[in-house]
């Protein structure tokens, strides 16, 4: 579906407001100007968008104190002494042709994208050397196609969104069902420590962002939303820290966040590949090589004539479903209870203390229960199906997720933020590839979980999933990791980057 929307643009197309056609040109240039009298909008090195439909006559009522606190707060400047020109309505005016794509075509385009990736991978080696998952080509390749759009004015997309939630659902899911008793066991204390890694990361990227935004002459708290604010944190963390660090001083955080957190993303699923195809090579690693958990007799296997019929597929499916119901049921009564709980904790300490659980998250968890039941029974129990199903869901959840990505925001991040980010990245694949492997154990898991590490130290959980999905297609699998990785990742570290972060900002403030 196409749609005709006006677009306002700061001189640079750093700063955004989509407004309804009928709204007054001449009522929103004033109020731009007359921040920019004031010194209030200056050369800005960030980007922020937002979307404001509302009819010529309710403009002024409605969106007048909108638009001016979007100018005043969402804006990231060098400085407040620089005073730009005056921006004349020629200047500011543009038509971009939306182009909605309802459930159907974001499904369609996302499968075209996969087999694109596949394609790519094959024919260009060093893809297939690195282990960059197919979804992240194919869906880097689609972002980069809606960045051009974007930045000419031809057309932007307008992307269904909410299928990427139920296939996330889906794929921690299945891989609740791969966790069994004992690989429980054996999990717990690596868990511990595999936390302890990246807890040790968090207070690295918050140490270094900030001491390098000093050192480049910008606010330390831009350097905290160059850190575990947006890269550990992710979109998120960076929505709920980014207003704060702006009230803390910080001018521009929530648009340097969200922009770090893009940069997060396209790297986490860069780099987790590299490394791990380093570690593998230079320690002569196998798949073989690591303790795996003993197949209990109940769990059918792919040479099993059964696996293959519908019948096993509808019980996988069945299954899955259950899960997450069950666990999304009970999701919202303990969010509730850890949000009052998190408000205590916050007056206590006197510090900010969000404790959320993911939607994701407790399904996997009613799905380790369920496996664990079924094993004591000794019912059959359909493995090959939960990894089908659980991969074609994170392949397709990160396609989308990865052709939605908003390139353009990267656009508006200044120089001092480019260079904290790259030294970000560096330092990341340095810790995974010399800490993380070596106190994980040395071995093969611990190869796949440094590959992991990078991915959700930079991007999200998912992330990492889909470098340790891609890494141990071609090496072998990793029950370890892919028990490990999630947990941390999911459950324990946003807590403790939210204290780890509050504790930044108290000093930095």
């Amino acid at each position: 579906m196409l749609n005709q929307t006006k677009v306002i643009t700061t001189w640079a197309n750093h700063n955004v407001i989509g407004f309804d056609k009928k709204a007054s040109f001449g009522s929103l240039l004033s109020h731009i100007n007359a921040c920019k009298d004031t010194h209030s909008l200056y050369n800005a090195p960030a980007f922020y968008s937002t979307s404001i439909h509302s009819p010529s006559s309710a403009w002024d009522m409605r969106c007048k104190k909108q638009t001016l606190a979007l100018l005043e707060t969402h804006v990231a400047g060098e400085s407040v002494q620089h005073q730009p020109q005056r921006i004349t309505q020629k200047e500011l005016i543009m038509e971009i042709t939306e182009i909605k794509l309802n459930m159907a075509t974001t499904v369609a385009i996302a499968a075209v994208l996969i087999v694109i990736g596949e394609f790519l991978k094959k024919r260009i080696s060093v893809l297939e050397r690195f282990f960059i998952p197919s979804p992240v080509i194919g869906g880097l390749l689609f972002s980069i196609v809606s960045l051009i759009g974007y930045q000419t004015g031809a057309f932007k997309f307008a992307f269904y969104s909410d299928m990427q939630d139920f296939l996330l659902l889906v794929f921690f899911t299945t891989i609740g069902f791969m966790a069994s008793f004992e690989l429980l066991k054996k999990g717990g204390t690596a868990v511990m420590i595999f936390l302890a890694a990246a807890v040790i990361m968090v207070i690295i990227q918050n140490t270094v962002g900030t001491t390098l935004a000093s050192a480049l002459g910008i606010h330390p708290l831009i350097g905290l939303s160059a850190g575990s604010v947006s890269l550990t944190g992710g979109n998120g963390t960076s929505a709920a820290f980014g207003p704060l660090l702006e009230k803390a001083g910080a001018v521009g955080a929530t648009p340097a966040a969200i922009a770090s957190a893009t940069w997060g993303l396209v790297f986490g699923c860069l780099i987790g590949g590299p490394v791990a195809s380093r570690l593998l090579k230079r320690h002569k690693l196998d798949s073989s090589m690591v303790d795996t958990p003993s197949v209990p007799q109940n769990i059918e296997t792919t040479s099993e004539t059964k696996s293959t019929t519908t019948d096993t597929s509808l019980y996988a499916i069945i299954l899955i479903a259950l899960c997450i119901g069950v666990g999304y049921i009970i999701t919202d009564p303990i969010n509730i209870g850890l949000k009052a709980f998190s408000a205590f904790l916050t007056g206590v300490l006197g510090v900010k203390i969000s404790i959320a659980l993911p939607s994701y998250l407790l399904p996997m968890l009613v799905a380790v229960i369920v496996r664990n039941v079924i094993d004591a029974k000794n019912w059959t129990l359909p493995v090959a199906q939960f990894d089908i199903i659980g991969n074609v869901s994170l392949m397709f959840f990160l396609t989308m997720a990865l052709m939605s990505m908003k390139l353009w925001e990267l656009a508006g991040i200044a120089g001092p933020l480019v260079i904290i980010l790259i030294v970000q990245t560096i330092l990341m694949a340095l810790f995974a590839y010399f800490i993380t492997f070596r106190v994980m154990g040395k071995n093969y898991d611990a190869a796949v979980m440094s590959a992991g590490h990078c991915g959700f130290s930079l991007g999200a959980t998912p992330n990492a999933m889909a470098n340790m999905q891609s890494f141990t297609k071609a090496n072998g699998p990793s029950l370890k990791a892919f028990f490990v990785v999630p947990l941390v990742g999911s459950l324990f570290i946003d807590p403790i980057n939210a204290i780890i972060i509050s504790l930044f900002m108290g000093f930095f403030s």
